[in-house]
């Protein structure tokens, strides 16, 4: 776990984060909410414990029934921390405006990035087109850029990851 720190040090820390936007693909929240702005330059960062991380890390786990769930570490109008936790294959999807960094806790599974999303007939789950596969394991980081097309296609064994969506620098 304390590899989280360091990876949501680097990410919220070393001035990479300007903006988020909406969450596609997760439920919405009850009630609209404004995000708590980012802590001012100079303010401390901030930190999650080992055992804080591992009672979101959890609550996805218990909440996923055999799909995916997401526990929220932190979330400004600047960032979004999440822990994802994932049972079988989701639908390719992109997000623009968000580079993503997802870092493998846990798990083995088959990730597409890149290409074209192809949607498929009604209630069959969207894939990729010309991307490329990655095999992922425990310890891994991918690195998903605005707008660009990302897929868990497999999941050997299910996977959990950190989740650090940001708007990268140009």
């Amino acid at each position: 776990m304390k590899a989280f720190i360091a990876v949501v040090s680097v990410c919220l820390f070393a001035g990479l984060v300007t903006t988020v936007s909406a969450q596609e693909g997760r439920p919405a929240p009850a009630a609209p909410r404004t995000p708590p702005p980012a802590p001012a330059p100079g303010s401390p960062g901030i930190y999650k414990s080992d055992e804080e991380l591992t009672t979101v890390l959890k609550a996805a786990i218990a909440r996923a029934n055999g799909a995916q769930s997401a526990s929220n570490i932190a979330t400004t109008d600047q960032y979004s921390v999440n822990i994802v936790h994932r049972e079988k294959a989701a639908g390719a999807l992109a997000h623009e405006g968000n580079t993503e960094l997802h870092y493998i806790i846990e798990g083995t599974g088959v990730v597409v990035t890149g290409g074209t999303i192809v949607r498929g007939a009604q209630g069959t789950l969207a894939t990729i087109q010309n991307g490329e596969s990655h095999a992922v394991k425990k310890g891994d980081v991918i690195i998903v850029p605005a707008g660009s097309a990302h897929w868990y296609k497999d999941v050997t064994t299910p996977i959990t990851y950190l989740e650090v969506r940001f708007v990268a620098p140009k």
